[in-house]
């Protein structure tokens, strides 16, 4: 579905000298497959997520989807990939209009389409939304609701990458969990390769079956995410996973106190 070749990154810095965001990159996901990405501040997710959605071109390196090259296409050239791979965002507040309906958003990627409102309808009840929902703005909504809105309107055009950059980070560890089910529920039901991004190792792990691990813009580990996590080969991954919270031990605690 995605091959990513010797990716590398380079930014100029405005008083000089550059920045290597991206190090030689490479790996592969398969159609179906439940790819992880994870690591710390300043370890080159977030430029790999611009580049794997081209809205920034590498350096250097190749990236092809499903196997056409896009790396170097001009954006007349990318509406196949504009409605094949679509984006989950970190902050969903910064990705809905909040002038505009539920229904709009969820629809607008749709362009004239006629089973716009059967299509809203159908999305709205499979990430959990009550219909009379599509009438309301995204200020009406908590932040897991609106969290549910953006992927909705991200399966809109039915595409066959689901790209979640950090999607669970900014909600409450209550409400965490149950959006990472709900991605996992989804991926099985449209038959969806996912790419995940974030910098818990632990949410990764409750959610993909394969695990790239970056640092510095390299990939310093990658394979079978239980592998990964109970026997870690490279020293960063075992300070990540020493890092992360619990995500059960997190609700457990949360059960306690209430």
């Amino acid at each position: 579905m995605i091959e990513v070749t010797e990716l590398r990154r380079t930014y100029r810095r405005s008083r000089g000298g550059e920045v290597e965001a991206l190090r030689g990159v490479s790996f592969e996901v398969r159609a179906g497959q439940r790819f992880g990405i994870v690591g710390g501040s300043g370890s080159g997710k977030s430029t790999l997520v611009r580049l794997l959605a081209a809205l920034d071109r590498p350096s250097s390196g190749e990236i092809h989807f499903r196997g056409t090259r896009i790396d170097g296409l001009p954006e007349r050239k990318l509406g196949f990939l504009r409605s094949e791979l679509q984006i989950v965002f970190q902050d969903p507040m910064g990705s809905l209009d909040p002038r505009m309906r539920v229904r709009d958003i969820i629809s607008e990627p749709l362009g004239r389409a006629r089973d716009r409102a059967e299509r809203v309808r159908e999305l709205l009840d499979a990430v959990g939304l009550p219909a009379d929902s599509g009438q309301r703005y995204p200020h009406q909504f908590s932040g897991g609701q609106r969290q549910r809105i953006s992927i909705a309107r991200a399966l809109a055009p039915r595409p066959r990458v689901l790209l979640a950059d950090e999607p669970v980070s900014a909600l409450d560890v209550s409400v965490r969990k149950q959006i990472l089910d709900l991605l996992a529920d989804l991926v099985d039901r449209f038959e969806l390769t996912l790419v995940f991004v974030s910098h818990d190792l632990a949410v990764v792990r409750h959610v993909c079956d394969t695990v790239a691990v970056m640092r510095r813009g390299e990939i310093v580990e990658l394979g079978d995410v239980r592998r990964v996590y109970q026997r870690p080969e490279h020293p960063y991954t075992r300070e990540l996973i020493a890092a992360a919270p619990n995500l059960a031990r997190a609700l457990a605690r949360l059960g306690e106190g209430a």
